[in-house]
C-alpha cells in the first residue's frame, strides 16, 4: 500500500474531513500549550527582578512542572480512554489556564515552583492525549503527515507567541499590573476559554461525528479496527505489560534525550538571545526568538513528509538529530549572527524529528499499549524536561560559561541520534504489520 493513500475512497475522504475538521483546532490548544508553559522563559528576568528569584529558583521551577507533569501522565491518557477526549481535554484545557493565570500572583520562590508544579499536574496527559486521539481518527498510511501537522503547533506558538509575550511585557504599570502578570493572566484565560469550546467541537470517535457521512464512517472505522487488530497480535495485552515492554522503554529512552535538548531550547532560547542582542526581554527579542521557529514550522513539514513518501523514516531522524547536535554545539560562542543561524538549524532538527519519532511508534503499538505506551514514553522525555535546565544550570556555574551548559547538551543530542538507529531493530522485534514504516 502507498503510504499517501488508504487504498479506500470512502475511509481516504474520511481522513481528509478530519484533517481539515480537527487539526487547526489541535493545532490552537498545541499553541496555548507552549504559550502558557514557555512564556515562563519571557518573564525570567521580570521574575528575577520584581520577585527575586533567583537562577537557581528559576530552573527548579521551571523543572518542577515535568514531575506533576510525570507522575500523571499516564492515569490522564487512560482517563482520556475511559471518558472521551471532548471532555478530558475541557478539564485539562480549562484547569491548566486557570492555574497559569494565577501565575501572575506569584511572590516569592515559594509560589512560584507551588504554581510550576501545579500546572504541571493540570496539563498532565494534554500531548499524549492528543497523541492517542490521533490515532482513533487517522490511519497509518494517513498519521504521519497528521503528525506533522500538528507539530505546527510548537513552531506557530513561537513564531507569534514570542512576539506576543514580548508585546504583553510592555504592559508594564497599565493598571497597576506588570508586563509579566499581564502576559500570564492573558494567555492563561485564552487557553481556558478555547478548552470550554474544545467540549463543544470535539468529536470523541469517528462514530460520533455528524461531518462524516455514513459511508466514510463505516470505512474508516472498519479501516483503524483492521490495523489495531493487526498490531494487537504483537502489543502487550495488559497495562503492567506495556508499561514494561521493552520496546516502549526504548522508545522512551530515546525521547528522553531527545526532550533533554527540546527543553533547554524551549526555557533558554529568550535569556539567550537576548543576551546575544544585548538587550532584556522584549518586542526585538521575541522577533528574533521568532525565526527559529519559523525553520521549525518549515522543517516540522518537509522533513516528516520526505520520510514518509520514501519510507525512510529512522533515516531522517537520526540525521536530524545528528544535525541539531552539532547546530547547538556551533551556536555556542560564536558570533550573534552565527550562534542565531545554528540555532535555526537546532531549532528545526529537534522539531522535525517529533512527528517522525511518534509515527514509528504508533506504527508499532495497538489496543492498551497504545493507550498507556504512549503516555509512557511521553513521561520518560520529560524526566529529560526536569533534568535538562538543572544540567545546564550546574553546567554554566560549574565552568563559569553560560554556553556550557548547551555543549553538555548537545552531546546528549548527539547520543539521541545514535539511539534512533536502534528503534528500527525494537519495532521490527515487536512485529509491525508495516516493517516499511520504520525502515
Amino acid at each position: 500500500m502507498q503510504a499517501d493513500s488508504l487504498g479506500n475512497a470512502a475511509a481516504d475522504r474520511a481522513a481528509d474531513k478530519a484533517t481539515r475538521r480537527l487539526i487547526p483546532f489541535l493545532l490552537l490548544m498545541y499553541v496555548l500549550a507552549f504559550l502558557d508553559r514557555a512564556n515562563v522563559g519571557f518573564a525570567k528576568q521580570a521574575l528575577h527582578d520584581v520577585v527575586g528569584i533567583s537562577d537557581a529558583a528559576f530552573a527548579f521551577g521551571a523543572s518542577i512542572f515535568f514531575v506533576a507533569y510525570v507522575l500523571l501522565e499516564v492515569p490522564s491518557n487512560l482517563a482520556l480512554h475511559k471518558v472521551g477526549a471532548r471532555l478530558w481535554m475541557c478539564r485539562i484545557m480549562v484547569t491548566w489556564g486557570l492555574v497559569s493565570a494565577a501565575t501572575m500572583f506569584v511572590k516569592g520562590p515559594t509560589s512560584f515552583v507551588v504554581l510550576r508544579f501545579l500546572l504541571g499536574a493540570c496539563e498532565a496527559g494534554f500531548f499524549p492525549g492528543v497523541i492517542l486521539y490521533l490515532t482513533y481518527w487517522f490511519p497509518d498510511a494517513r498519521r504521519a503527515k497528521a503528525m506533522g501537522l500538528f507539530y505546527f503547533g510548537a513552531p506557530l506558538a513561537f513564531m507569534f507567541g514570542s512576539p506576543l509575550s514580548g508585546f504583553l511585557l510592555r504592559f508594564d504599570g497599565v493598571l497597576g499590573l506588570h508586563g509579566h502578570q499581564w502576559m500570564f493572566m492573558l494567555e492563561g484565560l485564552a487557553a481556558a476559554a478555547v478548552g470550554v469550546w474544545a467540549y463543544f467541537y470535539l468529536d470523541d470517535k469517528p462514530a460520533d461525528a455528524t461531518w462524516l457521512d455514513v459511508d466514510e464512517k463505516r470505512e474508516l472505522i472498519a479501516t483503524l479496527a483492521a490495523e489495531d487488530a493487526a498490531k494487537a497480535l504483537h502489543s502487550p495485552h495488559s497495562l503492567g505489560a506495556a508499561l514494561a515492554n521493552r520496546t516502549v522503554l526504548y522508545f522512551g529512552l530515546v525521547f528522553f534525550l531527545i526532550q533533554m535538548g527540546v527543553s533547554v531550547v524551549v526555557f533558554y532560547l529568550p535569556t539567550f538571545i537576548g543576551k546575544l542582542l544585548g538587550t532584556g526581554p522584549n518586542t526585538l527579542v521575541g522577533l528574533v526568538v521568532a525565526i527559529p521557529w519559523a525553520c521549525a514550522l518549515v522543517a516540522t513539514y518537509a522533513v516528516p513528509k520526505a520520510a514518509g513518501r520514501t519510507g525512510r523514516l529512522t533515516l531522517f531522524g537520526c540525521v536530524s538529530l545528528a544535525v541539531a547536535a552539532f547546530a547547538m554545539f556551533a551556536s555556542a560562542g560564536a558570533s550573534p549572527v552565527i550562534s542565531v543561524v545554528a540555532l535555526c538549524i537546532a531549532v528545526a532538527g529537534l522539531w522535525a524529528v517529533q512527528p517522525i519519532f511518534w509515527t514509528m511508534l504508533t506504527n508499532c503499538v495497538g489496543g492498551i499499549a497504545a493507550v498507556s505506551g504512549v503516555a509512557m514514553v511521553n513521561t520518560i522525555g520529560n524526566v529529560g524536561n526536569f533534568v535538562s535546565p538543572n544540567i545546564k544550570a550546574w553546567a554554566d556555574a560549574s565552568f563559569g560559561s553560560n554556553v556550557a551548559g548547551l555543549i553538555v547538551l548537545s552531546v546528549v543530542a548527539l547520543l539521541a541520534a545514535l539511539l534512533f538507529v536502534g528503534a528500527r531493530g525494537a519495532a521490527r522485534r515487536q512485529g509491525l504489520v508495516d516493517d516499511r514504516a520504520v525502515v
